[in-house]
């Protein structure tokens, strides 16, 4: 019996974490599928509280469903095998094709990898029977000594799958010569062999001020530069992980609605509120101290692995009294998630799923009761906005897409209307109510993520919340095309990018 074809594959690796290797990765997934390739994007482990729902309902990390996504791919869980998950206390969920399987320490995981190692590589071979070219990305750096016997995720991965490395150096950090030079040293020969090509990245200035740089990395590695990107604010593409949230005093110019998105120590999926800073009027700021919280128009507690640490957070930092506060004042606030879990009145726990509490005291704003469970929900979901009040007022019937991934269910007490209707979930008709949305329309909790990519529901809540304020927000720019943006990311690398030794190395020319 002849063996299936195995795909090609190229591997992006970093001197360090943020040094760009997600966007590189994605710019190639789209060079490739625009090149007429079929391409999936693989990362075996992921470190992320930015994550989401396949169609199937599996969860992967943010950055491989985005990566799918400029391939023009469905995401699928082998194409980030394993997910890590950090909670408090220097422990993680441990995401396993998909699935939750258990909470360890470092320590424990590095024990665990051993075992995880046959998923990684069953997870890369069959994308490699699927697909004519496998992006793969690498996490943190490849040279961290100390982590290097128990990899899984970097060097290990591109020796097994003979794959040519990129390494990405960060210049906007400063000693970008000293991160690539001493990553390149600290590998060991066959490793050193693998990488093809240096990428210097997030470059200011003039590029004909690093030509001796150029020279003397190529002298002490053996390796050649292959590309200079340059720092850009033009495309946007979601950011992978906490590193890439704007400071908290950012600021817009001509800003008429000031909103305040909690800064939670755990903050997941924070990509949800990008929708809103795109909006001509509106400024996005994210907040972490009592002295930054200001007088904002609107407040959005986000979503977080830890919900009771993140609430004990809040009250600890005196925000949660401040939320409490302006809300009385007439505050419209919205809780996705775990932020909606936290406006109930009260978080149960009987099996120490998120903490050792069995008993939390929520918000007490929603007439709502959350037990956490074992089991976590992970869909794509689809509906329709139900009700027609205070922040929802004029997108009733607006239909809506977004995803679901908590491991509590939550209980509406009394008469309170659920705001919106999940009609399919997961591919599967159901029509359930969602959320909560009290008498005046302006506390909303809802599970869904992603709401605000919806413009008919975001711009509803926007004007309204101008309306309150008495101010009128400029119409709505066309929403981004996220395709468009893939475009530019795929046609910005291959101008700063040598696409010709990319070809080469991986033997497609």
């Amino acid at each position: 019996m002849t063996s299936p074809k195995l795909a090609k594959v190229i591997m992006v690796q970093g001197t360090s974490s943020h040094a760009g290797k997600s966007v590189l990765a994605t710019a190639l997934c789209r060079i490739f599928a625009q090149d007429g390739l079929s391409v999936a994007p693989f990362k075996a482990q992921n470190m992320s509280l930015n994550s989401y729902a396949t169609p199937d309902g599996g969860e992967i990390g943010r950055s491989q469903a985005v990566q799918a996504s400029a391939a023009m791919v469905a995401p699928q869980v082998e194409m980030n095998p394993v997910l890590l998950k950090p909670e408090g206390e220097r422990r993680s969920q441990v995401v396993v094709l998909g699935r939750p399987q258990v909470v360890v320490s470092a320590r424990e995981y590095y024990q665990l990898k051993t075992t995880l190692w046959e998923t990684v590589t069953s997870s890369l071979d069959r994308l490699r029977t699927e697909y004519d070219m496998v992006v793969i990305e690498g996490a943190g750096s490849p040279a961290e000594i100390n982590l290097k016997e128990h990899d899984i995720v970097n060097m290990r991965v591109a020796r097994y799958a003979g794959a040519p490395v990129l390494l990405v150096g960060d210049i906007d950090r400063g000693g970008v010569f000293a991160q690539l030079i001493g990553t390149m040293m600290l590998l060991e020969p066959e490793e050193r062999a693998l990488v093809k090509g240096l990428v210097i990245n997030k470059f200011r200035g003039d590029p004909s001020l690093l030509t001796s740089g150029l020279g003397l990395l190529k002298e002490h590695t053996g390796v050649s530069v292959i590309g200079i990107l340059p720092y850009f604010f033009d495309i946007h593409i979601p950011q992978e992980d906490s590193l890439g949230l704007p400071p908290s005093d950012s600021d817009a110019e001509g800003a008429l609605v000031d909103i305040a998105v909690m800064r939670l120590p755990h903050i997941a999926n924070f990509d949800d509120f990008d929708p809103l800073r795109q909006e001509t009027g509106v400024r996005v700021r994210f907040v972490s101290t009592e002295e930054e919280f200001g007088d904002p128009d609107l407040i959005i507690i986000p979503g977080s692995k830890t919900t009771v640490l993140d609430l004990h957070w809040l009250q600890g930092q005196g925000l949660a009294e401040r939320i409490l506060a302006a809300r009385r004042a007439g505050t419209p606030l919205i809780g996705v998630c775990a932020g909606y879990q936290m406006l109930g009145a009260t978080l149960l726990d009987p099996d120490g799923v998120e903490s050792l509490e069995k008993e939390t005291r929520g918000f007490d704003l929603l007439p709502t009761t959350t037990t956490f469970l074992k089991e976590k929900s992970t869909h794509q979901a689809t509906g329709r906005v139900t009700a027609s009040r205070g922040l929802l007022e004029s997108c009733r019937e607006a239909q809506f897409t977004a995803y679901e991934i908590h491991m509590g269910l939550t209980s509406v007490q009394g008469s309170a209307n659920s705001p919106f209707s999940v009609e399919y979930r997961s591919r599967q008709r159901i029509d359930a109510d969602e959320g909560v949305l009290d008498g005046d329309g302006l506390t909303l909790g809802t599970y869904l993520h992603g709401l605000f990519h919806n413009r008919a529901l975001r711009r509803s809540i926007l004007e309204h919340v101008a309306s309150l304020k008495g101010v009128t927000l400029p119409p709505s720019a066309d929403d981004i095309d996220q395709n468009a943006e893939y475009d530019k990311l795929a046609a910005f690398v291959r101008q700063h990018l040598d696409m010709n030794l990319v070809y080469q190395v991986t033997g497609l020319q």
